[in-house]
């Protein structure tokens, strides 16, 4: 009767020979407790390098983080299968640049890798890129970083891309720069009291000398964090050209490398853009409600103020149309 069998104390040459992994245990095939479907199953913060399309048409590399889940509609499932996600993400992340299809292609993996038990899938991407930016005068040019967060979702066929990006600008503040001019105005009017005619040459050189400075504004560097919905026609992934825009619409972007002219350019810069956090938040919103890759998006400003302890911030959201 025992013929063929193992048998407890008895060595058994034929499962000595089987491969272990033939008998490893899967205790995700028991019986479920408590049996309900469940909204998302995943893994968070899982170190990976993704593929970015760089300068010139050559690929580049970053480490990320990466966050991914699906849900589980198999009440009767215990689990699902999380290392086929995680070699997926692995594989297709490294070999296939970060794009609106690459991204659809991925989650269609992930679910079609559950075999029957997701029906959605999605996925969230952070990581810092690099973007080569050129000086306000000079020929010079720096590396300015910029966190990205990236967040696909696929239910129902239908992919839903949200891109998240901060910006570092700075901002010089319109009371202070208002109290200022009226400091400097009553000191020109004590140093040229009685001093009649007035020449050009004396009022240029009062005003480049220590004395034509009897006040300046407070400006602290500032960050724009933006979060925007991208309309399911584009492909790309359009950061570099957000990223523009609203820089350009504050005006005072943080620079790298500067030379004196450089430096002064952004002293114009600021004086030009005089700003609290509420109009930086107008500046920002009014360039994301114009573009047309956006369906929808919300703008959080905070100045790191030099003049306070705390912070000034703003934020505002919408959708276009």
């Amino acid at each position: 009767a025992l013929q063929g069998r193992s048998h407890p104390g008895r060595y058994n040459a034929a499962m000595h020979n089987t491969p272990r992994h033939a008998h490893l245990p899967d205790v995700a095939t028991d019986a479920v407790a408590l049996a309900r479907p469940l909204d998302w199953v995943g893994m968070d913060g899982m170190a990976m390098p993704i593929r970015l399309a760089g300068e010139g048409g050559h690929d580049l590399h970053v480490p990320a983080t990466v966050d991914v889940a699906v849900d589980l509609g198999d009440a009767g499932a215990r689990g699902i299968h999380m290392s086929r996600l995680y070699l997926h993400l692995q594989q297709s992340l490294a070999n296939e640049s970060l794009s609106a299809p690459s991204l659809r292609r991925l989650l269609e993996t992930c679910i079609a890798s559950q075999q029957g038990l997701s029906s959605r899938a999605r996925l969230r991407l952070r990581y810092e890129h690099l973007l080569l930016r050129k000086a306000l005068v000079s020929d010079n040019a720096g590396w300015k970083r910029y966190p990205v967060e990236v967040e696909a979702e696929l239910r129902d066929g239908h992919l839903q891309l949200t891109l998240g990006f901060s910006v570092d600008y700075s901002s010089t503040c319109p009371a202070s720069a208002a109290l200022s001019r009226q400091v400097n105005a009553a000191r020109f009017v004590e140093d040229f009291a009685g001093l009649r005619p007035l020449s050009n040459d004396a009022v240029r050189d009062w005003l480049a000398s220590e004395r034509g400075l009897a006040a300046t504004p407070h400006a602290q560097r500032s960050r724009a964090d933006v979060r925007v919905e991208l309309r399911p026609a584009f492909d790309d992934l359009p950061l570099q050209a957000l990223v523009d825009a609203v820089e350009n619409a504050l005006g005072t972007p943080v620079q790298t490398a500067v030379k004196r002219e450089d430096e002064q350019a952004f002293a114009e810069a600021n004086a030009a853009n005089l700003m609290f956090c509420e109009d930086a938040a107008r500046r920002v919103a009014a360039a994301l409600s114009a573009d047309a890759r956006v369906s929808a998006w919300n703008v959080r400003v905070a100045h790191y103020e030099s003049l306070h302890p705390h912070d000034a911030v703003a934020s505002v959201g919408g959708r276009n149309a």
